[in-house]
């Protein structure tokens, strides 16, 4: 939000000084992010007339004009600017006036005398427009100071406000909290309601329910729209950062920016009635203010004419029904729109407006008639004409109702830390413009409409701390004893987690938990997400249902500057739709992903390309935090490569088993559709059921010596090492210490189909030294139970 200091000044006559009320504005949350002074050293310069403009004898370029000051004798100027012609009022800078760093001298330019300079905005400091000189009304008085006539110094002050403080976008609503951190008081505004002058009007219908359940127009016949806009109002536009246009369309954003409700004129020839407010149709065309033609849909809100659209609602009008200098009927609007059904409908065209940029924040619902009146009563006095009577057509039960809010004293007191008087509080409320009636216990407030964002009792408190002043609240450590929360034995750590996959030479990764939907529809999890009901923007419109889809695009992007090694993980929230009535359910995971080479380039390891057997070492040196033993079966995931993934599944000692993700290289279409012309390895997991772990129990050692046993055995292909060692440990019973996998063999001497596997068992004994027979008959077990179930024979 950018305005006039001075604006703001007619609003709240406050004695702070600029610097002051920056300072106070950012205290109070209303962040100044820039301040440009005005017109703050323009002693010297003038209002002045060019009474004569003669070509210069010796340069095409420059002409020697013959100025009136508001003195007894012209002054002789040569001047190179363009526009520069007899009759222009323009500022004069005398000489020993200082223009920027330039102190104006007497001069003589290729042989002609120059005894001042005629000026551009952009050099007195005033506007950015270096084209010519500028160009004040005829009318203005000559020799009156130019600062004077301008109603200079001035600042243009630009907000940085937060999306909840849709009031301030208006000064009256700056104005509000200004007056209250400064104890002064809001000037009343002169809204009283212009009496008709004839009885035309035409008919309003509301077909837009709860979108549009306020319209507020009237007609004014008979101005003349020639008239040229007023210069206080002019000045105010171009120190708002807006570009004066014409009377009707400046009256319009006047009125937007003081008020904070946006408006729009419409040429009263142009529409035969009756106006209305409806949905699009879908294919319905428009050709906007802009000059271009859209096509819309049914997300958006209309303003018809006799049904034919006018207007696109809440974002911008259209180019057959605009004012223009042959405008003689006028017919105003000022509309209340819900925030949700103009939020995002400006992107979806590529354009941005004030009117939308409000609108999606909240307008007060109350504003459309003050808004009509001060429009009316500023285009009356400045292009005459004559009014009718205010049309207004309201929904009043789909019109926001404020609510009253309850605030206690002690909850005040306790949140603060400290205790702000009953009457401070008071003041601080009813200045801001809430209704506040005083309890027992504290106070009952009720909001205007405009403040959207009041609805629960911390809102209050807030708004209590922020004018009181933050700084005035005493900082003070607080008070307790520290509790101390040892780690859980049952978890192993997140932190340990990344550590070992740090050691890795993984990089971490923190991705946004809001995604695109056609990405996820790009890795087969489209409707798997929780969609948003008002997104940051359209690609930030679902809440991830896996970490992969942002991991993988991050290292898309690396590997798209120049980096042919990527190895990333992330650890965070995924999101998933829950039963009705019920929140989404959230579920910690772990994901990574790898590119290129297995190994950071080195002389002494052959290069080789990161593949599944690389990425599930890293994966297995997670599982071991924990003492987790993972198994791995042919997965069907649809992102995945086929016969090159796996689904992980988690055993625990009593055979049981829980399927915690998968791991394996990213389907190669997959890759192609996200513009990635590298192989990617990844996997995905349950966080919280990989890092579970047994209570660890203290045991004593055993004095008694181990004995090892080695036994290959031949098993089918599909038979998995994990499931293996499972049965293993189970028939081998306590005496099993240790069980080792050091030897795979396919080929010469094994049915093809099968592989052999050698394993090491090293058993001891707690209470005595094993013997042949104890060692015999846990290798016969282990042999029996592998033969049973897993078809297991004894290599010969």
């Amino acid at each position: 939000m950018k305005f006039s200091e001075n604006w703001l000044r007619q609003h709240v006559k406050t004695s702070a000084t600029r610097d002051e009320l920056a300072a106070t504005l950012t205290a109070i949350g209303l962040e100044v992010e820039e301040m440009t002074v005005l017109g703050a050293a323009l002693d010297g310069v003038v209002v002045a007339r060019i009474v004569e403009c003669v070509r210069h004898p010796q340069a095409d370029k420059l002409q020697v004009c013959q100025v009136d000051g508001g003195g007894e004798q012209l002054f002789q100027i040569v001047c190179g600017a363009p526009n520069a012609r007899s009759g222009l009022v323009a500022p004069l800078a005398t000489i020993g006036t200082r223009v920027g760093e330039l102190t104006i001298r007497a001069a003589t330019l290729r042989g002609v005398d120059s005894n001042g300079m005629l000026c551009s905005a952009r050099e007195l400091g005033i506007d950015a427009d270096a084209s010519g000189l500028l160009e004040l009304p005829a009318d203005a008085p000559v020799g009156m100071p130019l600062a004077e006539y301008l109603g200079l110094p001035d600042a243009s002050i630009e907000l940085k406000l937060t999306p909840n403080r849709a009031d301030c976008f208006g000064v009256r609503g700056i104005a509000f909290d200004v007056a209250a951190a400064t104890g002064c008081e809001v000037e009343t505004l002169d809204s009283v309601p212009m009496p008709a002058l004839h009885d035309e009007t035409l008919p309003v219908e509301l077909n837009a329910g709860s979108d549009a359940p306020r319209y507020v127009a009237r007609l004014i016949k008979g101005l003349d729209a020639t008239v040229p806009t007023p210069l206080w109002i002019a000045e105010r536009l171009r120190r708002s950062g807006v570009r004066p246009i014409s009377l009707l369309v400046d009256v319009t954003q006047y009125v937007m920016l003081e008020l904070g409700q946006p408006m729009h004129a419409f040429d009263r020839d142009l529409l035969t009635g009756p106006v209305g407010v409806r949905r699009a149709r879908s294919g319905e065309t428009l050709k906007l203010l802009d000059g271009r033609e859209v096509t819309i849909d049914p997300d958006f809100l209309l303003i018809t004419d006799a049904d034919r659209p006018v207007a696109l609602a809440g974002l911008m009008g259209g180019f057959d029904t605009r004012v223009t200098d042959a405008t003689r009927n006028v017919f105003l609007e000022a509309a209340h729109f819900a925030p949700s059904a103009i939020s995002g409908r400006s992107r979806k065209l590529g354009m941005h407006t004030d009117a939308a940029h409000r609108f999606e924040r909240g307008v007060d619902p109350e504003l459309p008639r003050i808004a009509i009146e001060r429009a009316t009563r500023l285009i009356i006095g400045i292009a005459g004409g004559s009014p009718g009577p205010v049309i207004e057509a309201v929904l009043p039960e789909h019109l926001p109702q404020p609510q009253p809010i309850p605030l206690r004293r002690a909850r005040l007191a306790r949140v603060l830390g400290t205790q702000v008087g009953d009457a401070e509080v008071s003041r601080i409320l009813t200045a801001l413009g809430l209704e506040v009636a005083v309890q027992a216990d504290g106070w009952m407030v009720t909001p205007p409409p405009r403040r959207f964002d009041l609805a629960i009792e911390e809102d209050l408190i807030e708004e209590v701390a922020r004018i009181h002043g933050y700084d005035a609240i005493p900082v003070s450590l607080p008070g307790g004893g520290t509790r101390l929360v040892a780690p859980s034995e049952t978890r192993s750590s997140e932190h340990d987690a990344r550590r070992q996959l740090v050691a890795h030479d993984y990089l971490e990764a923190i991705n946004y938990a809001f995604v695109d939907a056609a990405l996820l529809d790009a890795w087969a999890l489209g409707g798997q997400g929780v969609g948003l009901a008002n997104p940051l923007s359209a690609e930030l419109g679902v809440m991830r249902p896996s970490l992969l889809p942002g991991l993988a695009a991050a290292l898309g992007r690396n590997a798209a500057r120049q980096q042919p090694r990527v190895r990333l993980f992330e650890i965070g929230k995924t999101f998933a739709m829950a039963e009705a009535g019920q929140a989404p359910r959230e579920t910690r995971r772990i994901a990574a992903v790898a590119c290129g080479n297995a190994n950071a380039e080195q002389w002494g390891v052959a290069e080789h390309a990161v593949d599944f057997h690389d990425i599930k070492g890293d994966l297995e040196s997670l599982a071991a935090l924990s003492g987790a033993v993972l198994d791995y079966r042919a997965s069907s995931e649809a992102s995945a490569h086929p016969g090159r993934c796996a689904d992980v599944y988690r055993l625990d000692q009593a055979g049981g088993e829980v399927r915690i993700g998968w791991i394996g290289q990213v389907h190669p279409r997959l890759q192609q559709a996200l513009d990635i012309d590298v192989d990617v390895l990844a996997f995905e997991l349950d966080l919280d059921v990989l890092l579970a772990r047994d209570l660890p129990r203290a045991g004593a050692m055993s004095k008694y010596p181990s004995v090892r046993r080695d036994l290959a055995f031949v098993v089918a292909e599909s038979v998995s090492w994990a499931a293996m060692q499972a049965t293993a440990r189970q028939a081998a019973g306590h005496t099993l210490r240790e069980l080792r996998l050091f030897d795979r063999y396919a080929g010469k001497g094994v049915e093809s189909g099968f592989k052999s596997l050698a394993m090491g068992l090293i058993l001891q004994g707690e209470t005595r030294t094993l013997t042949d027979r104890d060692v015999d008959a846990t290798v016969a077990d282990v042999v029996a139970a592998l033969e049973l179930q897993h078809g297991a024979a004894i290599r010969r």
